[in-house]
């Protein structure tokens, strides 16, 4: 389980806004749709669950389940990579039934397939986004304002 430390700025029904640092972390995370940069630099304002209860000024802690980072890491890098390939295959199989190039065609499947799996990562991400495992969570509390 990854975790980051940060304060809470304000508080919306069961969810916190909290200041943090950006780290190499954010890169794969699937809620970074959920966080803003503040004023362009290194501080990140991220939205997450609030499960210990925190209010405004404390200094807390941030927790992400690290599957549901992988997750979203092979999503995001892996499967359309996984795609081109597989519509580079395909479009190489499908070449001579249809009496053309075969490196045309199978660039084209290539691409095709690659720009499909943007689609569906699009469509798959804003949907995992909902989800409050893919969210971070507030797990503790480390100094009350």
């Amino acid at each position: 389980m990854a975790t980051e430390e940060g304060v809470i700025l304000k508080i919306d029904s069961s969810t916190a806004w909290v200041k943090t640092q950006k780290t190499k972390a954010c890169e794969g995370c699937s809620s970074r749709g959920a966080c803003s940069t503040m004023s362009g630099g290194e501080d990140m304002e991220v939205q997450a669950i609030n499960a210990a209860g925190g209010q405004v000024g404390d200094r807390v802690v941030l927790s992400f389940d690290t599957y549901a980072l992988l997750k979203a890491a092979f999503l995001l890098y892996v499967f359309p990579i996984i795609c081109m390939l597989l519509g580079a295959f395909a479009g190489m199989q499908l070449a001579p039934a249809v009496n053309l190039d075969t490196s045309i065609v199978s660039a084209t499947g290539g691409f095709l397939f690659f720009g499909l799996s943007f689609l569906f990562v699009k469509s798959k991400g804003n949907r995992m986004a909902q989800k409050d495992e893919y969210r971070p969570k507030i797990t503790r509390i480390l100094k009350r304002q």
